[in-house]
């Protein structure tokens, strides 16, 4: 987050001429943060496909947000592009979301190159970023310049494949002018590192260099090359986006290292129609197939859904399958991106990149073809939700919008879950961060005028006995005429952890008619579902029906349901009742040295760890059992305590009881909420 991801494909629109002037983020006037929620919060939150031509080659820059609360917009890219430009502040050093970044591409086997930016600031290291970037990802990392200068005197690169200095003239210019003398030595370490990765690339080029013969340019070239193809060469480059140094050469680098979609070879897809897979080159002639990467909610023109083809040629105003769905779909005008800004396309030939409006099934992941020849191409990767939080509307009319809205805003964003918890009555709205809920709360609001206020959860305790007791219920009312007569003696006690309700009729004789006694059962579920010291359910209960007395007249079903609510709130009062809270299992990874904190703040949660289990990696996963209630602000205590480094995953596990003082409060905020003691 903040490392200028925005500001350098701004700079790179700038460079290639696909704008005028560049805007800044800071202003709201960046072609790629076009949202009115990115310019109120200075930060993207949104994917944004950023196409340009840049010496005959086109390139489809695809901006992500960097902040934790949106990987799933990460998660959206990285399944559709062919290789990835990583960002490393030269102020800074390595920050999260290059990490979290990292790790996506690595999963993907995704070619990538890094860039130290913000080499212009004060205090800006291009050697203690890169020696950080080595200590985290490896060997692999491998600088293809050395930059000349920092802050204010940051002026130029060397290029290590040339041995020549580039300095940065003006409007892009570069001229060729000599290594400086105090870059000489350093130069040549780079130089000795990068020609020993390149060779390792190559069987013949291993012998060259290990005979002491110099490579050409074009080995080195293609050793990069061949190397970012592999993953074992990630070459690392130098910008200042901000002030425009350093872009014009990572185009360049781009063009060269990066594989097109030619290079990056075939897509494996499955043929639902032959039940089998099949290898799709990036053939504009071939099959069509194209993969859904995201979906654009617009109160104006409905859906705006964004894709890749892989194979074959889109075009508008035709008909194509979704694969995903089995349903047809209409195409009608086909629109090329720029942020917002869009331009009609009479083709998107594999490879490419499109949008097209009112699609009437698809959704993000869906895959579009032919429907003679049926291609289901692997769907996104999304992260489970790790955040929830309440909603309700804050009127009637809002409250008929609602529903609606949080309907569109799923299809727009695929790590928001919506569902009602009939325990709690609560509208429950889970994501990645509380970042991420405000921010779909608010675009709800804006794009729908649905108005929703975020509630906390409302944890879903439960009550259960504590003993066996006995108890009458008596409901009589006789003043004159036809009145009310039910009487019924039970005897109620507490069950295994999840074993339910049991019922059972052990009366004697006919005392109470057989007629009568399903409303005792009636009545007694009813008292259950109202609780006793909290208002919340009373679970795992066996209740007995032994006794009771019936009127030949006033004895009605009704009379004994409420005889029978009675007598199980007695029997409970009698028995005692204790409190219950839902469990997690916990798993949180961490890198090691946080292992300690992380320990000690779920012992604080009152949670027991069961196991840590080092992963091989630097990092630990903790195995704990925790009271959900605990666990409502995990997301945002994880990210404060680790930097962000931290991820967690967590399920409901079972009830236990809560302890004495910490039930005392609980027991204390519900009968202050329902205005009772």
């Amino acid at each position: 987050m903040g490392i200028g991801k925005t500001t350098l494909a701004e700079a790179m629109l700038f460079n290639a001429g696909a704008i005028n002037r560049m805007g800044r983020v800071d202003d709201g006037t960046t072609v790629s943060d076009y949202d009115p929620d990115e310019h109120r919060r200075t930060m993207s939150v949104n994917v944004s496909v950023l196409p340009v031509e840049w010496k005959d080659h086109k390139i489809n820059i695809v901006d992500t947000p960097g902040y934790a609360d949106f990987v799933g917009e990460v998660a959206e890219a990285v399944r559709v592009v062919d290789g990835a430009v990583i960002l490393a502040c030269a102020v800074n050093g390595l920050e999260v979301g290059s990490e979290q970044v990292w790790e996506h591409c690595k999963q993907r086997d995704l070619p990538r190159i890094v860039v130290v930016n913000r080499m212009d600031r004060e205090n800006a290291s291009f050697e203690r970023t890169l020696q950080q970037l080595r200590e985290t990802f490896g060997k692999c990392v491998v600088p293809v310049q050395v930059p000349i200068g920092s802050r204010d005197q940051y002026r130029g690169v060397v290029d290590l494949l040339d041995r020549k200095a580039l300095m940065f003239g003006d409007g892009g210019k570069i001229d060729e002018g000599d290594i400086p003398a105090d870059l000489q030595e350093e130069v040549q370490s780079f130089a000795d590192q990068l020609m020993e990765s390149v060779a390792e690339t190559d069987d013949e080029l291993i012998m060259k260099y290990l005979e002491g013969e110099p490579l050409t340019h074009e080995e080195v070239v293609h050793g990069v090359h061949e190397g970012v193809r592999t993953g074992s060469i990630v070459p690392v480059f130098s910008a200042a986006a901000l002030t425009n140094r350093g872009i014009g050469l990572l185009l360049d680098a781009i063009t060269t290292y990066l594989p097109s979609p030619v290079e990056a070879g075939t897509v494996t897809a499955t043929n639902a129609q032959a039940k089998q897979d099949e290898a799709l080159a990036p053939d504009p002639n071939g099959p069509l197939a194209a993969m859904v990467f995201k979906t654009l909610a617009d109160p104006f023109i409905g859906k705006l859904t964004y894709f890749r083809v892989y194979s074959g040629t889109l075009r508008p105003d035709s008909h194509l399958w979704n694969a995903t769905k089995e349903k047809e779909e209409r195409i009608g005008t086909i629109y090329t991106m720029l942020g917002k800004n869009q331009e009609t396309a009479t083709a998107v030939p594999a490879g490419d990149f499109a949008a097209v409006a009112k699609l009437a099934v698809t959704a993000t992941g869906d895959t579009l073809c032919a429907k003679d020849h049926p291609l289901l191409l692997s769907p996104i990767a999304f992260p489970a939700p790790v955040y929830s939080a309440a909603v309700e509307a804050k009127s009637r009319q809002d409250q008929d919008r609602m529903g609606p809205a949080l309907q569109r805003m799923q299809e727009e964003d695929p790590t928001i879950q919506v569902r009602r918890d009939a325990e709690t009555g609560q509208t429950v709205i889970s994501g990645m961060g509380d970042s991420h809920i405000e921010i779909t709360v608010e675009r709800i609001k804006r794009k729908f005028g649905a108005e929703m206020v975020i509630q906390p959860l409302r944890v879903p305790y439960r009550e259960t006995l504590r003993t066996k007791a006995t108890a009458e219920g008596r409901f009589v009312r006789q003043t004159g005429g036809h009145g009310q007569y039910g009487v019924c003696v039970i005897e109620v006690e507490p069950l295994t952890r999840g074993e339910g309700y049991h019922f059972a009729d052990k009366i004697v004789g006919g005392v109470v008619s057989h007629s009568f006694r399903p409303a005792v059962d009636k009545g007694i579920q009813e008292a259950m579902a109202d609780g006793v010291i909290a208002g919340y359910p009373l679970v795992d209960v066996r209740a007995t029906l032994v006794d009771g007395k019936e009127h030949a007249v006033d004895s009605s079903e009704m009379a004994f349901k409420i005889a029978g609510s009675m007598a199980f709130k007695s029997a409970a009062e009698k028995a005692g009742v204790v409190l219950l809270e839902p469990v997690v299992k916990v798993e949180v990874t961490i890198p090691e040295q946080y292992t300690g904190d992380i320990m000690g703040d779920l012992s604080q949660k009152r949670g027991r760890v069961h196991g840590m289990n080092p992963n091989g990696n630097g990092t630990t996963t903790i195995e704990a059992e925790v009271p959900q209630a605990e666990m409502v602000r995990y997301a945002a205590d994880l990210r404060s305590m680790t930097q962000g480094r931290g991820q967690f995953k967590m399920q409901f596990d079972h009830y236990d009881e809560v302890p004495g003082n910490v039930a005392q409060k609980v027991v204390e905020q519900a009968k202050s909420k329902s205005g009772v003691g």
